[in-house]
């Protein structure tokens, strides 16, 4: 009987080491970069952010996004790089341990201020494995720098939805 609880034991401590390896977002010094693609009216594009943990839920980062393929019908010519590019400071609230979550998930509402505008986002990350995960994003702005633009200067400047792959930069950099 012994042997069985002891084998019990081991098995439940080695799942929740296992599942504390997945931390979907760890707290202070936590790094997570995400890559993956930007999905809006009128064009398409990839996108990265990183996100630096201040504290047990808190974090703040930057992202920069460019967008590859636009419609050319938005309006006459072709847009330039400065209406296809965007760069942002990010801060976010990591919910998921405050609501009880799994710890391989995390929901984060944040607000970023940009070239375009200032604005607001919301998201998920799901990770799988130590240091790989996916996530999915929602960004609108809340306020326009350039309120009168048309065509290729709404771009980067709308609801955009983003979706890609979340990398744990701290943990795959370490010999855990």
């Amino acid at each position: 009987m012994k042997k069985i609880f002891l084998g019990a034991a081991m098995v439940a401590f080695g799942f929740a080491g296992a599942q504390s390896d997945n931390d979907a977002f760890r707290g202070s010094g936590d790094l997570r970069l995400n890559l993956g693609a930007n999905i809006q009216s009128g064009g398409a594009g990839i996108v990265t952010s990183l996100d630096y943990g201040l504290g047990e839920s808190f974090s703040v980062g930057a992202q920069a996004g460019y967008l590859l393929g636009v419609d050319e019908n938005v309006v006459d010519g072709k847009p330039r790089a400065e209406h296809r590019f965007d760069v942002k400071a990010r801060a976010s609230a990591h919910l998921g341990d405050v609501i009880g979550l799994p710890e391989n998930f995390d929901i984060y509402p944040g607000l970023n201020l940009g070239l375009k505008n200032f604005g607001a986002h919301a998201g998920v990350r799901y990770f799988f494995d130590k240091g790989f995960g996916v996530f999915a994003e929602t960004q609108f702005p809340i306020a326009k720098f350039n309120t009168e633009g048309i065509g290729y200067r709404r771009l980067n400047n709308q609801f955009a939805f983003l979706v890609g792959a979340s990398f744990d930069l701290i943990r795959s950099g370490s010999a855990q």
